[in-house]
C-alpha cells in the first residue's frame, strides 16, 4: 500500500480556526492542528521525545519486540513509562502504544504555546480543543470508510482517539478489522487498547466479542469496530454522518 493511500485519512481532520501543518522526523510523521504554525517547535519536541525513547530501546532491546507487558521501570523516561503502563493495562507489548504515546507527549508540550492542539500520528490522535471537532474514521475498503465521524466535545478533552486496522497500513496486527477506534483520556492507552481490540476480530461475527473486550479495559471510554459493512459501538462515543 502506498504512503498516499495510508495517509488519506488526514484529509478528514479539519478545524475552521486552527492551522494545519505536518512534521516528519525519521519514523515519526505527524499532522498537527494548532493556533499557529509551530513547525520548528514541534521538530524540537519530537527530538526531545524520541531521544530518550531511542536511548531506552538501545539499552533495553527487549522493549522493542516484546509481545506482552514488561515490568514497570520507575527510572524510565516519561514516554516509556506511559507505554509500559498502557501495555500492562491492555496486555500488550509496550510498542503497541508508541504512536499514541508520542502524539500525546508532543501534544502536551505544544499546549504551552497553543491553547488548542490536535496531533495525529499514523491514525492515533491527541486532542485538546475548545470547540466541537469531528474526526472521520478511515476504514480502508469498507463501505463505511470516511462515512462516519466521532464528534469530540471540548469539555471531554484532552483525549486520545486512536485507530488500529488489520487491513490498512503497516502496523503489526493479528486481527482483520477494517478499523477499531478507541477513546481514552490517555492516548497511549487508547493506542494499545485499539491494537489489542483489533486482534480479537477475525470476521464480522467477532464485532460483539471485540466490543466486550474493549469494554473491560480500564481507562477505555468508548470503542467503535468496523468490519466490512458492519459496525459496533460502545461507550462515550457519538457517531455522525460525514
Amino acid at each position: 500500500m502506498s504512503e498516499y493511500q495510508e495517509r488519506r485519512y488526514r484529509q478528514q481532520i479539519h478545524h475552521e480556526r486552527l492551522v494545519s501543518f505536518k512534521v516528519a522526523i525519521q519514523e515519526t510523521d505527524l499532522m498537527i492542528l494548532a493556533e499557529s504554525d509551530l513547525t520548528e517547535l514541534t521538530e524540537e519536541i519530537i527530538y526531545k521525545v524520541r531521544g530518550p525513547l531511542e536511548g531506552y530501546i538501545a539499552s533495553h532491546p527487549e522493549f522493542l519486540h516484546a509481545m506482552s507487558p514488561l515490568p514497570y521501570d520507575k527510572l524510565a523516561p516519561v514516554v516509556v513509562k506511559e507505554m509500559l503502563a498502557a501495555a500492562r493495562i491492555c496486555g500488550s507489548g509496550p510498542m503497541a502504544a508508541v504512536a499514541g504515546a508520542i502524539a500525546e507527549q508532543v501534544g502536551l508540550a505544544l499546549l504551552r504555546e497553543s491553547g488548542e492542539v490536535v496531533v495525529e500520528n499514523g491514525g492515533d490522535c491527541f486532542v485538546k480543543v475548545d470547540s466541537p471537532l469531528q474526526i472521520s474514521i478511515f476504514a480502508g475498503r469498507s463501505k463505511l470508510s470516511n462515512k462516519l465521524a466521532l464528534k469530540i466535545y471540548p469539555e471531554k478533552t484532552p483525549l486520545g482517539v486512536c485507530t488500529s486496522s488489520g487491513t490498512v497500513g503497516h502496523s503489526l496486527s493479528f486481527g482483520l478489522a477494517d478499523a477499531v477506534t478507541v477513546i481514552s483520556s490517555s492516548a497511549a492507552l487508547a493506542d494499545a487498547a485499539a491494537t489489542m481490540t483489533c486482534n480479537q476480530v477475525k470476521s464480522e461475527g467477532d464485532i460483539r466479542q471485540a466490543i466486550d473486550f474493549a469494554q473491560k479495559i480500564e481507562g477505555v471510554l468508548g470503542a467503535v469496530v468496523i468490519v466490512g459493512d458492519q459496525i459496533g459501538a460502545w461507550g462515550d462515543v457519538e457517531l455522525v454522518s460525514v
